[in-house]
């Protein structure tokens, strides 16, 4: 007997496989779906930029947005005077992608040529997070871009609060991609006197650079020069 597939309207969050609805299953090259929702997490977590589909008047625009995964829900957030994202928080249908670049694949073919990725899609409506939750929200996506910093740096002012939505999209319906390993070329195409194989690629953070109307005293705090990006950068 088949085992009905879910419906992310009606089931618990955590229980929604990725992939598992009609519109998140994965039908060009299903092979590179994943359907493992800690891969899902991993994806949200090693990612900085998300890009928010939405349609306006028929037109379809992407915006790209800082986010941060916050449990089963992502946390977004922009100006209230955007209308983009005024619809985003009135709950019009959206599309939240977040896709990192491993390698580039150099097959023997162009037509094998391909990417190393892994990818993420969430489907769904976000809701604005309340009043008073809005500090907690927004120090945590702070937290999540600069670690350390929330300690430090002074927090939202009540008339940057008004000028700031902040929404939750559950990751209730989902979908994730990964396409990893060598080039898979024809058998015809195996001798051809060129190199193949995988340039990897990783998104690693340089030295700080001071701001030109910094104290010339105040030292790089160690939560800027330990950021994960950094650490990255070294191994």
């Amino acid at each position: 007997m088949t085992a009905p597939t879910p419906d992310a309207s009606t089931a618990s969050v955590d229980a929604v496989v990725p992939g598992s609805t009609a519109r998140t299953r994965v039908r060009r090259l299903p092979e590179k779906a994943v359907h493992d929702r800690q891969a899902l997490y991993d994806v949200l977590d090693a990612g900085l930029v998300a890009h928010v589909a939405l349609a306006d008047d028929g037109q379809p625009y992407a915006l790209p947005c800082a986010y941060a995964r916050d449990g089963d829900t992502l946390l977004l957030h922009g100006s209230t005077g955007s209308r983009l994202f005024r619809r985003l928080a009135d709950g019009d249908p959206v599309c939240v992608t977040v896709t990192l670049l491993d390698g580039l694949v150099y097959a023997r073919s162009l037509f094998e040529s391909s990417m190393q990725y892994r990818s993420a899609m969430v489907l769904g409506r976000a809701v604005p997070v309340p009043e008073e939750e809005k500090v907690a929200a927004l120090l945590t996506l702070s937290a999540r871009l600069l670690p350390g910093r929330v300690d430090e740096a002074r927090g939202p002012s009540r008339k940057e609060l008004a000028a700031t939505l902040v929404v939750r999209l559950p990751l209730t319906e989902t979908s994730v991609k990964a396409a990893a390993g060598p080039p898979d070329d024809a058998a015809e195409d195996l001798g051809r006197p060129v190199w193949a194989g995988v340039l990897p690629l990783r998104t690693v953070a340089g030295d700080p650079v001071d701001a030109p109307d910094l104290d010339p005293v105040r030292p790089v705090p160690d939560y800027v020069l330990d950021h994960p990006l950094r650490r990255a950068e070294a191994t």
